[in-house]
């Protein structure tokens, strides 16, 4: 079995049920859910956009590689209405499935990157996996996720909120 931390949420749409949905499908595709974080809404990042998103850290049991991993990922994201990119660079979405961590490997293919390299630059990312996991060491940085949460520079803002 393989400890997979993934981040899932997004911004379009009913954003708490669209988690719910999102969990269902990844506890029937890639593997029991373990544990999570709190649910928490920040702005866009990296982009404009009127609706906040609403995010989740969960930790899963899974059988399956990265790669498989990835591909059920996105097949849940299109299941739950994310429509292809229209333009280069971040937009708004009904869910986004990224994999943060995969056992303590490093990965560095051309389509799948992991620890995600920018977790240690997005507050709506470490917030929600201090919380869990904030002695979980990085496999490249060698830092906790407390430590890489101090020194993250971001400065947008995040706030645990309760699921309506």
């Amino acid at each position: 079995m393989h400890r997979v931390i993934l981040l899932i949420g997004g911004n379009e749409g009913d954003r708490f049920l669209n988690i719910s949905k999102a969990k269902n499908l990844i506890g029937k595709s890639i593997g029991c859910i373990l544990q999570q974080s709190g649910n928490y809404e920040s702005e866009p990042w990296g982009f404009e956009h009127q609706q906040n998103f609403i995010n989740q850290v969960i930790e899963v049991n899974s059988t399956l590689s990265p790669n498989e991993i990835l591909k059920e990922g996105q097949e849940i994201e299109k299941e739950l209405g994310r429509k292809p990119k229209t333009k280069i660079g971040y937009e708004g979405r009904t869910m986004d499935i990224d994999i943060l961590f995969y056992n303590e490997e490093i990965v560095n293919q051309e389509d799948l990157i992991i620890p995600h390299p920018k977790l240690h630059e997005r507050k709506f990312t470490l917030l929600p996996l201090i919380e869990r996991w904030a002695d979980f060491k990085h496999p490249i940085f060698k830092k906790s996720l407390k430590q890489l949460g101090k020194e993250c520079e971001d400065e947008g803002w995040v706030r645990l909120v309760e699921s309506l």
